[in-house]
């Protein structure tokens, strides 16, 4: 079973390809939380590449190191991806008249909830939108 998110972004799918994948740009979104931060970031975007993100509570309480190994990237389209434990990521980007609609697919992990790992993942999600958003309006 697979868990679903997506969220709709007013700005082109060049744009959001590069903040989605760019470490630039995933330090300052790639968090659920305000309380949380992504330190640091590598992205070695290709088939068989690494993808690599330091994930950690402000306060220093609680942190870990999420990474994964490439299966599949279609610039300007989507990736798959494999995280360390065997699970899959499938991340679409669909290019839509007013901006670009992002579809995430992920094999749910097995300690917590599938509700409290949907609403993770979407609370990144829609973080990375508010980011891209913000971003786009400035250029």
């Amino acid at each position: 079973m697979k868990i679903d998110i997506q969220s709709f972004v007013n700005v082109s799918t060049k744009e959001v390809w590069e903040f989605y994948t760019n470490p630039e740009h995933i330090v300052n979104w790639n968090f659920a939380s305000p309380n949380w931060h992504c330190p640091s970031a590598q992205n070695d975007l290709r088939p068989g590449g690494k993808y690599s993100a330091r994930m950690e509570a402000k306060d220093g309480s609680f942190g870990f190191d999420f990474e994964a190994v490439y299966d599949t990237v279609y610039p300007l389209e989507g990736f798959t991806y494999t995280m360390e434990d065997g699970r899959q990521v499938d991340t679409q980007f669909i290019e839509e008249e007013t901006g670009t609609l992002i579809k995430v697919s992920f094999d749910p992990e097995g300690q917590n909830s599938l509700e409290l790992q949907r609403a993770g993942w979407q609370a990144i999600l829609n973080n990375f939108t508010s980011y891209a958003e913000s971003i786009a309006s400035k250029g």
